[in-house]
């Protein structure tokens, strides 16, 4: 596998996510800022997530997509709370869907992923 546009945008999007959502984490809640970096992190991780369906292996999906399917699902509900007034539920499905991508970001380093494969074959390790 080689780095195409539509892992570029996804790698893009994802790392830009990490960053975006820590910041809004650390934030005071309910600011304009928070809203605002809010809506730009929702824009990175819905773009991370359908993009990432663009991205298989012999032309066939991963249990990875799995979690794709969740944050747009964790997204989607957690926007939902928030306008709705539901704070704490608003609160946990972010940090739940934020708690993911960490963690699939994490995974990506994997030695058999392609910027795993990348980073360990750098360091003489693959």
């Amino acid at each position: 596998m080689e780095f195409t546009p539509v892992i570029l945008v996804h790698m893009l999007s994802a790392m830009g996510a990490i960053v975006i959502g820590g910041i809004t984490l650390g934030l005071k809640k309910g600011t304009p800022l928070h809203r605002a970096f809010g809506r730009a992190w929702v824009v990175l991780m819905v773009t991370a997530a359908l993009v990432s369906f663009g991205i298989r292996t012999s032309g066939h999906f991963s249990w990875i997509h799995s979690l794709s399917v969740f944050t747009l699902l964790a997204v989607a509900a957690s926007v939902f709370a928030a306008v709705k007034g539901r704070i704490r539920a608003h609160r946990r499905g972010m940090i739940n869907a934020y708690a993911g991508l960490v963690i699939a970001g994490a995974l990506t380093f994997l030695p058999q992923r392609l910027l795993g494969h990348l980073v360990w074959q750098a360091i003489g390790l693959a």
